[in-house]
């Protein structure tokens, strides 16, 4: 790739002219198969499971996450038997706020470290390229300021690319709905993207190929668009759940269909001298699929069967859901949420390990109501044994609204019958929901409509699991929601909802317990409340990297030091009777944070 007329780190682009950072082409001839690796984590032991399955898909371009803080021969393993096996290897990394000013330097270091990592290791365990995933239209501001932000991010991409020319194979992924927008000077910001870069990945998230609407005829555009400026596309798909949008990912076809459907999506596209490959997002959920699933069916029809039971319930189903037996455990909660539903199911041990180590005694397990109940009957059963209380989870924006209430219901259901058909230690104590509405368009457009669907979907949450069940009903809770009204009433938002549910989960996200900005003070109105209705809170922090500032979330500062924070809760709260712990934002982030 070309300078961009950028004279910047001179210095630095002579090294590494004079240490030779060219780097094998791997797969260089060959049509791209390529996947995204976000769980940097996963490299440590060698990555030998990434390289299997790798191998076994024909997989010969990874886009590897970076995590800055790894040692760097970490990286030259991984990379030198990723090579050895001919797949190319990027640097992966992205954030929204990469398109703003403000943080231009943040992705700037990615660059740094790039340049530095290749310049200090043998040819053979270099990156061969650097892939971004920069998504600015999530940016809250976004809708009100697209037009500035589309300028700021042209910029900062320009500096990006100055400073990386040369040898890296430079890509990024884009929506393919991105052809709608242009950049100041009126260029399309679509072509702009695929003239400037090695190669782009349109995230083409769709699991028909030739329907309207499908992969071919959404992707059609920038094909053709790359064929005149010669350029390369690779076509993205997904893999990954996607709740309330089945038609945006393959989860559920299983790999056999799947495969079908892109190797014939290949032969249609081979016509276009444009077309280098398939990306498909990501392994972890690309590894999870069986060879031959069903199509799971669409949550959006209310008549959608719940998965078989297990053969021999007990007796009474239909009837009164009889009650979890107790569990012997700390009155002070410390617990965690685990929201990859196959991981109960695969790694069962490794989270009770975990839970034992970190002194756990409370679990918020997000289901899938794909799986027969001896999916989770044996997990349960052992964490209550562990002293573990066990509470089923669920959840997603759109279940705000009237329209979704359904899908929610699904859930109380499934939770229900599952109590019914299994002993009482293998039980569910409740039902936990993570419902943020404000993330949806429909907030923007019109917050208190939201809040009328949202909280007539919680009262009929409530009630349906009430009626024949002593299961505890519980969200989570943004601690600014006491800002808003509920509709049609002078009530707080956030005291209604406490009022209706069993518990909350404050989602009080700070890095640090006391002070005008921290855990306690961001939740004390919540807080208040609780203590005013005698209902029992608990405090969520996060751990997991923050776009939203190092203040929101522990990852920064680690594991150690969330501790220390928490640990000092129990006294900064000792006149509020509602706080009853403290759960930690997420087992998949905790157990991979920095000690």
């Amino acid at each position: 790739m070309k300078v961009k007329g950028y004279p910047m780190l001179v210095s630095l682009l002579a090294v590494m002219l004079l240490v030779g950072l060219h780097t094998p082409a791997y797969g260089e001839n060959a049509t791209k198969k390529a996947t995204w690796i976000w769980q940097t984590n996963l490299i440590q032991d060698g990555g030998e499971e990434l390289l299997r399955f790798s191998r076994e898909e024909g997989i010969n371009l990874i886009y590897l996450q970076i995590d800055r803080q790894l040692p760097s021969d970490i990286y030259e393993a991984f990379i030198q038997r990723a090579h050895e096996n001919q797949i190319a290897v990027h640097a992966l990394g992205g954030d929204p706020r990469w398109a703003l000013t403000e943080h231009r330097e943040d992705m700037l270091g990615l660059a740094d470290w790039v340049v530095n990592y290749n310049g200090k290791v043998s040819a053979g365990a270099r990156f061969d390229g650097i892939h971004l995933d920069i998504e600015p239209y999530v940016l809250a501001h976004w809708e009100d300021e697209k037009d500035k932000i589309i300028s700021t991010w042209e910029q900062n991409l320009e500096v990006f690319l100055n400073q990386v020319s040369g040898e890296l194979e430079l890509g990024i992924d884009i929506p393919f709905w991105f052809d709608q927008y242009s950049l100041g000077n009126g260029t399309n910001l679509n072509e702009w993207l695929i003239r400037t870069f090695d190669q782009v990945t349109v995230m083409a998230y769709r699991n028909e190929v030739e329907s309207e609407h499908g992969i071919l005829d959404l992707t059609r555009d920038e094909l053709e668009l790359a064929n005149r400026l010669g350029k390369q596309i690779l076509i993205g798909v997904n893999t990954k759940e996607m709740p309330g949008e089945p038609h945006t990912s393959f989860y559920g076809h299983g790999k056999e269909r799947m495969n079908e459907k892109l190797e014939h999506l290949s032969s249609v596209l081979g016509s276009y001298a444009s077309f280098a490959g398939i990306a498909i997002h990501d392994i972890r959920n690309w590894q999870n699929m069986s060879n031959d699933e069903s199509v799971p069916p669409d949550d959006n029809d209310p008549t959608s069967p719940s998965p078989d039971p297990d053969p021999n319930p007990e007796p009474g189903e239909g009837g009164r859901v009889p009650d979890a037996d107790p569990v012997t455990r700390d009155s002070i909660v410390r617990g965690t949420y685990i929201w990859e539903a196959h991981e109960v199911i695969q790694n069962s041990q490794e989270i009770l390990d975990f839970a034992k180590e970190k002194n756990l005694n409370w679990l918020y397990v997000r289901l899938d109501l794909e799986q027969p109940y001896s999916s989770y009957s044996s997990f349960v059963k052992q964490a209550a044994a562990a002293g573990i209380e066990v509470h089923a989870m669920g959840g997603h924006p759109i279940w705000a609204l009237e329209e979704n209430r359904p899908r929610m219901l699904r859930l109380v259901n499934y939770v229900k019958n599952y109590n019914r058909a299994v002993e009482g230690n293998e039980r569910f104590h409740g039902i936990h929901l993570d419902i943020e509405p404000y993330v949806l368009p429909a907030w923007r457009e019109n917050s208190q409509q939201v809040i009328s669907e949202w909280t007539a979907n919680l009262d009929a949450f409530v009630t349906e699991l009430k009626k024949d069940s002593n299961l505890e009903a519980s969200m989570d809770m943004a601690v600014w929601l006491d800002k808003y009204k509920v509709t049609g009433q002078d009530m707080s938002l956030s005291k209604w909802m406490i009022n209706r549910m069993d518990h909350v989960s404050l989602m009080a996200f700070r890095d640090v317990a006391e002070g005008s900005n921290g855990i306690v003070a961001v939740a004390k109105k919540e807080i208040a409340f609780a203590d005013e209705l005698g209902k029992p809170i608990k405090i969520s922090v996060e751990i997991k990297a923050s776009h939203e500032g190092d203040h929101i979330s522990f990852y920064e500062e680690g594991a150690a030091y969330m501790e220390e924070e928490l640990a000092k809760l129990p006294d900064l709260l000792k006149d509020s009777p509602s706080f009853t712990g403290s759960v930690v934002h997420a087992y998949a982030y905790w157990k991979n944070a920095k000690p």
